[in-house]
């Protein structure tokens, strides 16, 4: 979704190839947050033998869930500022995945034929 969407913003915009490129790079925010809350999800979220979650030490899975938030704000922030990428391509970027759900949500789901 978020290569269709800069394939857009570029056949759209083709004097403003930055808008493109925040698109990517909003694409690779997304991706870095959720590589770090999936992280945070199976670290916190330890089942045992019989199914159940065991407590385990919760503090270290949250300082690296925080810290990986402040190196994805210091990463869109170097984006903006430094590599000069548009911001609202980088919000259609983020959003990505959201529009790539609704895609997925509206999709019916084929129907099986009896057997």
């Amino acid at each position: 979704m978020c290569g269709s969407l800069a394939l857009g913003a570029l056949v759209l915009m083709p004097d403003r190839p930055r808008v493109a490129l925040g698109v990517l790079g909003g694409g690779v925010l997304i991706g870095l947050a959720y590589w770090g809350l999936s992280g945070l999800v199976a670290a916190v979220a330890v089942f045992d033998e019989t199914g159940r979650i065991r407590p385990v030490s919760r503090a270290f899975p949250l300082v690296k869930f925080f810290t990986r938030h402040v190196i994805l704000a210091v990463a869109g922030y170097l984006m903006v500022v430094r590599l000069h990428l548009d911001p609202v391509g980088m919000l259609i970027g983020v959003t990505s995945i959201v529009a790539a759900a609704a895609v997925e949500a509206v999709r019916r789901p084929k129907r099986e034929e009896p057997q």
